[in-house]
């Protein structure tokens, strides 16, 4: 509380400076000095970015006092990331950008500072979702597990959720544009619950990231990035229409934003319709036909001393369920569902604002999030509801920073309700309100060419949940009151001897308290009945990881590995016995350690630039001490990526063929409940270019997925408890239209 009393004095002291405004502009060039038409110009920490025009020349203004990151990029040229310190007035900062095939180093917001990826000691992966080359899916997730380390838990095509380094559900968590993203992620039959849509990256964290972001990031952080708004002056907007053939799925989604340098604001609608997918070989898979709608909506204020951003989402999904019952009862293909499916609603709203006070900097953020779940048997037929509501706010202060030196310290907070809903024949939670609040501080400080980042964390939590049923009646839960607290820190390190070279090193110390799911669960849940566990004590992890990063402009080498040990890991289990004529499962404890690494290589040779050559891989492996192996635990994978990516061919601009070979290991780790998975290979082509027809741009692309139509399943597929297989052959085609025009 004293950081916010302080905040008035900071006004006053900073009085003087806080009307100065500053502008920046230049030229982007090439190593030809010819200018480059399309380049971005982006500062990552203001939300606020401007597009060079033909003659290369680009404006910024209204930016406030102080150090900032500016990102200039554009498509075959290396990133420049250039730090400028503005004093008030003008300043002129004209770029040079060097050919690559390889981008390699981007701006990050996920680590705290607003760095970039190689000065933080904590591994961060970059996926760009608006690179053309992307291989579509009707399953969102399947896009970010190209990415080393990282894997999903699916149910069909409509539902999967996060997999890093063999941690998932609770152990994983996910944000919205920084804001935590709260909708019953404890059950690997929840979805993620966000589109792609209006979604311009994807940062991953592996490991801990307790020290930023609390209980749940154990494992690691997913944070999907918002679109930056429109370049300063302009009105621009995209419409894109995407095909499935295996799932007769159509997929729709059109924005619309302008920013006239004070003053920004954008919409976003987007819709998703899919039948029940072909698995390999041919048969349709019952019930695994969903339905998305969302709609996005922002205004943002750039002005004097305030960068302030607004943001509303709102998703509604249908989510068919391939249970048995459902198996039984659905005898034709169809798209709607109408038995035995879950429903799920979400409005998410959150304000983020920065405040610049001199060379200090004050980031204040609120959010009000509200989940409505539902599942529904037969026609109409509400088995459970559940409303979670969460409102969290944090506030951080960026002492006077230079090039070389950072400190933050900061406060979050949050409430959470838990309510059941108009009666219904399931509680499988009880209502239950949950507040927490915590204090950190983080440093880093560059020693030459080493840069030394660490940080310390509290954290309080309090759960109170209502009394359910009556003693002696089945689902019975008493009372509940819990409170945790714990202290978790975190040392790391990044050595760059050439500027194409990095190492890193981090050991963290991380924490996760048990939920409300896992502690008070009693009832039946999709194919099983959940116990919950009032016994349980919070997790405790503690993990190594040290990696290696070489660079230059046509080749690129990634290689990390890491050791994770976690007291009292918590997962649920089978307890052998039936309960409603159900199997019985209930969540368990016990000490566990995981350890695996991941390789990267991508080329493009130098006397070849046309060729592409990507390749990656990881394994992970993970047991309880002295006993069985963890549950989902994913398979070693490698993929490999093969192509041709061309200047220009007749009208075709930008033309590439890509073939992707997707290949798994056979997995026979596994925990008592599962059994194992034999090994897999799938093979993906993806094609594609930009064209003109009467100066309107359009992006095309032809993709199919599991050419041989291959009959398979993944280790992390649920639906093998009911045999069915992933999906097979897919022909998707994805056509983009872009569109902008001036209002200066």
């Amino acid at each position: 509380m004293r950081i916010v009393k302080l905040i008035p004095l900071y006004i006053l002291l900073f009085t003087g400076v806080l009307n100065a405004q500053n502008t920046i502009k230049g030229i982007v060039t090439d190593e030809k000095n010819s200018p480059i038409h399309g380049a971005n110009v982006y500062i990552p920490i203001l939300v606020k970015g401007a597009t060079t025009n033909i003659n290369g020349e680009y404006e910024l203004t209204r930016i406030p006092n102080g150090r900032f990151d500016l990102q200039v990029s554009h498509i075959g040229y290396a990133n420049q990331i250039i730090s400028v310190n503005f004093t008030g007035g003008e300043t002129i900062l004209n770029v040079n950008l060097e050919q690559a095939s390889i981008e390699a180093e981007s701006v990050v917001v996920s680590a705290g500072y607003g760095s970039t990826q190689h000065q933080n000691a904590v591994k961060i992966d970059v996926v760009r979702l608006n690179e053309r080359h992307k291989m579509p899916s009707p399953n969102f997730m399947e896009t970010l597990t190209m990415v080393p380390g990282v894997d999903m838990i699916s149910k069909g095509t409509g539902v999967a959720k996060p997999v890093i380094r063999g941690l998932s559900m609770n152990d994983v968590l996910v944000l919205s544009n920084g804001v935590r993203f709260e909708n019953y992620q404890y059950s690997s039959h929840h979805p993620l619950g966000i589109d792609e849509f209006g979604i311009e990256t994807v940062e991953v964290i592996k490991g801990p990231a307790s020290l930023l972001y609390g209980s749940d990031a154990i494992g690691g952080v997913l944070n999907f990035i918002k679109e930056r708004p429109a370049s300063e002056g302009m009105l621009e907007g995209d419409y894109t229409l995407q095909t499935f053939s295996n799932s007769l799925g159509v997929v729709n989604n059109i924005g619309i934003k302008a920013s006239t340098g004070q003053f920004h604001g954008g919409i976003r609608v987007g819709q998703k319709s899919h039948a029940d997918y072909y698995q390999g070989g041919g048969r349709f898979v019952p019930n695994s036909r969903f339905a998305e709608h969302s709609i996005k909506l922002n205004v943002g204020l750039n002005w004097k001393m305030l960068s302030s951003n607004i943001y509303y989402d709102f998703n509604r999904q249908n989510l068919g369920l391939v249970e048995e019952e459902a198996v039984q009862e659905i005898t034709a293909r169809g798209r709607k569902p109408s038995v035995f499916y879950q429903q799920l609603g979400t409005h998410l709203i959150s304000s983020q604002s920065k405040l610049f006070l001199g060379r200090a900097k004050v980031d204040v953020n609120g959010s009000l999030q509200s989940t409505e779940l539902a599942h529904l048997g037969e026609p109409g037929e509400y088995e459970l509801q559940m409303r979670l509501t969460t409102f969290m706010y944090e506030a951080r202060v960026v002492l006077p920073s230079t090039e070389s030196k950072d400190f933050i310290i900061g406060f979050q907070g949050l409430a959470q309700w838990n309510s059941n809903l108009n009666n219904r024949e399931t509680i499988l939670l009880p209502d239950a309100f949950t507040t927490n609040h915590s204090f950190f501080g983080l440093f880093q400080q560059a020693f030459g060419k080493v840069r030394l980042q660490t940080g310390l964390r509290f954290d309080s939590k309090m759960l109170e949940s209502d009394e359910v049923g009556f003693i002696n009646e089945t689902g019975y839960r008493p009372k509940l009151n819990k409170k945790y607290e714990n202290v978790t820190g975190s040392v790391g390190a990044t050595y760059r001897p050439r500027e194409e070279l990095v190492f890193r090193l981090n050991v963290a110390a991380a924490y996760r308290n048990p939920n409300l799911a896992e502690l008070t669960s009693n009832g039946p849940h999709e194919a099983r009945y959940e116990l919950g566990n009032v016994m349980l004590k919070p997790e405790k992890s503690f993990e190594y990881d040290l990696s290696a990063h070489y660079h230059i402009d046509h080749l690129l080498i990634d290689i990390a590995g890491f050791a994770n040990t976690i007291s009292n890991y918590i997962y649920i289990g089978p307890t052998g016995q039936q309960n409603n004529s159900l199997p019985e499962y209930q969540y368990y404890q016990s000490d566990s350690y995981l350890y695996g690494s991941e390789l990267g290589l991508h080329l493009h040779p130098q006397s070849v630039q046309w060729l592409h050559f990507g390749a990656n891989g990881s394994m992970v492996y993970g047991k309880k001490k002295g006993g069985d192996y963890l549950p989902f635990i994913p398979a070693s994978k490698v993929f490999v990526e093969i192509g041709f990516m061309g200047g220009k061919l007749g009208f075709l601009q930008k033309p590439y063929f890509l073939t992707r070979l997707i290949g798994a290991f056979s997995q026979n780790n596994t925990a008592p409940d599962e059994t194992p998975t034999p090994a897999y290979g799938v093979v993906n082509l993806s094609m594609g270019a930009n064209f003109n027809l009467s100066r309107q741009p359009f992006e095309f692309n032809f993709s199919v997925s599991n050419l041989f139509d291959k009959k398979y399943v993944d280790h992390l597929s649920t639906l093998k408890e009911v045999g069915f297989y992933n999906p097979g052959r897919n022909f998707s085609i994805t056509l983009k239209v872009p569109f902008q025009t001036s209002i200066r």
